[in-house]
């Protein structure tokens, strides 16, 4: 198959066609160096100027202060689950909070409580994770540590549109799957982090973003690759980082700075993709049911099921013999999700709106 096909994959997800073509383009050998991206060194010249390009370009798409360091590091959300609480809750006697508000908070509360004490300052359970909590619903210690929360839930498909206040405790996001899709007020934060096959670039990498004085704060006797401060001192040169997943992250977010603009400009581009399949399951009569209220949907990851669950087999089927790919629920949960992300055009979703459309005309 030579032919593209819509990719509603929640990651590693579609990419900007212009940055894939821009990569093969320059995959055999990277103009002026004679080496394909995947060979040069780490440490060399060629390599030096694509990390700084990527860290630029990351600044000033979020407006990252220079009082925050910015780290490019590997082991995807799972290693940050670990690497959070091993840098700021180990041997200290204090106490975390954390927000569930779906699956992936979850997972990082199991792997925080490995660590130290850790308070669930409220949770979704009771509802199936269908929505995010109202400010008033948050029991936050004010000795807390951090607090932990996440950005947007790709199997629920629920998302905060803006930060939990967590009053003087460092807040901390995994932002992994909606980095880049919206302006975020860096200043609210402590630490953010971000595995990349979303928005960002490929699967490999995960940014961290993380203020001086949570830096500070950081374990002092962590093995050298889990801790914050060997990675700030080495400017994500550690190790071998992940070179080519990098050089990709350089031109999605050139392709932000240069083809939409800013992160507002592309903000309103995924609320119009959102509302287009939104609208097709609030018109359905109960055909198609979305999971997350209203009020907390995702711009990301749109979740729903059918009425008849028999015919989610045969949607996903037919929706892939029209191109539209990827469509099934995470395995967990099942049903049907459509992930929306940045570089998803908007014909892919109107494709899928009128898939939709003609498919409850035919079997409703």
């Amino acid at each position: 198959m030579t032919e593209r096909v819509f990719n509603f994959s929640a990651g590693p997800a579609v990419l900007p066609e212009t940055v894939l073509k821009r990569a093969q383009r320059d995959f055999f050998a990277l103009p002026g160096v004679g080496s394909s991206v995947l060979e040069i060194g780490h440490r060399g010249e060629a390599f030096a100027g694509i990390l700084h390009d990527a860290e630029t370009r990351l600044r000033s798409l979020l407006s990252i202060p220079d009082d925050y360091h910015v780290l490019f590091l590997q082991g995807g959300s799972r290693l940050q689950f670990s690497m959070v609480p091993m840098n700021l809750l180990r041997d200290t006697g204090d106490s975390s909070d954390y927000l569930l508000s779906g699956s992936w908070g979850v997972k990082a509360y199991k792997e925080a409580v490995r660590e130290g004490t850790v308070r669930v300052a409220w949770t979704g359970k009771e509802t199936n994770f269908d929505r995010i909590p109202a400010q008033h619903q948050l029991e936050i210690n004010q000795n807390a540590r951090y607090f932990h929360f996440t950005s947007n839930e790709t199997i629920q498909g629920v998302q905060f549109t803006d930060e939990p206040e967590s009053n003087d405790v460092p807040l901390v996001c995994d932002a992994s799957s909606d980095l880049l899709s919206r302006p975020i007020p860096i200043n609210r934060y402590g630490l953010i982090y971000a595995c990349a096959q979303k928005n960002v670039g490929p699967a490999g990498v995960t940014v961290v973003i993380l203020h001086d004085e949570v830096l500070e704060r950081c374990a002092r006797s962590l093995p050298g690759y889990l801790s914050y401060r060997e990675h700030v001192q080495n400017k994500s040169l550690f190790n071998t980082p992940p070179t080519f997943a990098i050089y990709m992250i350089s031109l999605v977010t050139g392709w932000l700075l240069d083809d939409i603009g800013d992160l507002e400009t592309m903000a309103g581009i995924n609320r119009e993709k959102a509302g287009i399949l939104y609208q097709a399951i609030d018109q359905s009569d109960g055909f198609y049911q979305g999971h997350a209220r209203p009020d907390c949907r995702s711009t990301m990851n749109v979740t729903f099921r059918l009425n008849n669950p028999q015919l989610e087999k045969t949607f996903i089927e037919q929706a892939t013999n029209e191109r539209l790919c990827h469509l099934g629920g995470h395995r967990s949960v099942g049903g049907i999700r459509a992930s929306i992300y940045n570089a998803m055009p908007l014909e892919g979703v109107v494709a899928l709106r009128d898939f939709m459309i003609n498919f409850l005309d035919r079997h409703g």
